[in-house]
């Protein structure tokens, strides 16, 4: 799919890193051409009236664990990077090719490197092959490396690729089997929990080897208050790294669970309100780098179970924009910010040209209606599974049109 003719987008409020400004975006060839008040359609141009809405990056979305294009696109995401937890695991270049190649032409999946051999923590995986065959980055799964020896080789080795390592950063002995966060709600509720300090304890470790080699290092979620402490110290002596967290850790908190509905199962799990007040502060005050889906797809086979038994995850690509744009409205952060944290971010992480409004980058764009007002209905959901934590609750923010490299999608 290429663009046959020029596109300009008019009447629109367009979110570029500098602030919102008013005016048209004109895409050529796939890639931005020009953006701005003194913007204007020229004779052979397609042109789309945006109405005054916004027009803004595509998402990137980062992290997630299946690619369900039909969602992604409801959700304005054009791009995703996908977990090396596939079965089979994205530990060969083989593997990685097929899926850098898969998605195309209106969708683009960027793969992320298995750290490890079948993500199992012991043995390194042949990165440099996974990166030549498309790998975007290298990533430890759902899984924390243990074994600090390999991390720290897995960190040197990234950064002599200059790969970002995108971590899971919860202690694995201290979590075991755990289905919640240990305080008051799982211990009234009877379930088999692990403390908070398994993710401080998996920080720190990863924070120290990080800061020995050099290396760029994300973690894909935190989630309690002095996680955030961790990442927040880290970045002011210099370490290169960087955090994300999904909508579902700083809108709810461990009380989600008290019904039992395994729909709030998640890892990490969720945590306390403190918690969760800590990663909206931490949002706002530019700790927080990423806002991503947690796009995890689960049927009724592994949700339908007792809460421990479980599977955790959420189907998350519909609503992560709708979610983040709450924030705005709450004014924790403003819509450039918004849009750095979805899609300008993410695309750097991962060294791709896109996620922002400017020049020469890829023309990857969603018209959004800010205020149109819905209803997150599992039902009725694009997704393969229909798990969300958020059935039945009000949103604000719908995806009116979308464009992938210059070329309209049919939503």
């Amino acid at each position: 799919m290429k663009q046959a003719r020029p596109l300009t987008i008019t009447d629109g409020k367009l979110v570029t890193p500098d602030g919102v400004v008013e005016g048209a975006l004109r895409l050529v060839d796939g890639a931005i051409t020009g953006h701005g008040p003194d913007v204007s359609a020229e004779a052979d141009d397609q042109v789309i009236e945006a109405g005054g809405m916004l027009v803004a990056p595509g998402i990137v979305d980062l992290g997630v664990f299946a690619v369900d294009k039909p969602a992604f696109h409801f959700g304005g995401i054009t791009r995703a990077a996908l977990m090396p937890d596939q079965s089979p695991p994205l530990d060969y270049p083989s593997r990685v090719n097929y899926i850098a190649k898969s998605g195309k032409p209106d969708f683009w999946v960027h793969p992320l490197a298995a750290a490890t051999r079948r993500l199992e923590g012991s043995e390194l995986a042949e990165i440099g092959l996974m990166r030549d065959a498309g790998a975007r980055g290298v990533a430890t799964g759902r899984q924390w490396i243990a074994d600090s020896g390999v991390m720290l080789r897995l960190l040197q080795y990234a950064a002599m690729l200059d790969l970002v390592v995108v971590a899971h950063s919860e202690d694995a002995a201290l979590v075991g089997e755990a289905a919640a966060t240990a305080g008051e709600v799982a211990t009234r509720l009877g379930l088999p929990s692990a403390p908070a300090e398994a993710e401080t304890l998996a920080l720190a470790r990863d924070l120290a080897l990080a800061e020995m080699t050099g290396a760029r290092l994300h973690f894909r979620q935190v989630t309690t208050a002095a996680g955030f402490d961790l990442v927040r110290a880290a970045k002011s002596r210099g370490v290169n790294v960087t955090c994300g967290i999904t909508p579902a850790h700083f809108l709810l908190s461990d009380l989600e669970t008290a019904d039992f509905r395994t729909f709030a199962k998640l890892s990490p799990p969720l945590r306390s309100d403190a918690d969760r007040q800590a990663a909206i502060a931490a949002i706002g005050e530019g700790v927080v780098d990423v806002i991503s889906s947690g796009h995890d797809p689960r049927g009724p086979e592994d949700k339908r179970l007792p809460f421990g038994d479980a599977a955790p995850g959420m189907a998350g690509a519909e609503t992560v924009l709708a979610m983040t744009l709450g924030l705005v409205r709450d004014g924790v952060i403003d819509l450039p910010r918004a849009f750095d944290l979805l899609a300008r971010n993410p695309a750097r992480l991962l060294d791709v040209p896109a996620g922002a409004i400017e020049l020469g980058l890829e023309a990857d764009i969603a018209i959004v209606d800010p205020e149109a007002p819905w209803v997150i209905d599992r039902t009725k959901m694009e997704a393969t599974a229909d798990n969300t934590p958020f059935d039945r609750q009000g949103a604000q923010g719908r995806v009116r049109a979308l464009i992938k490299g210059g070329v309209e999608i049919a939503l």
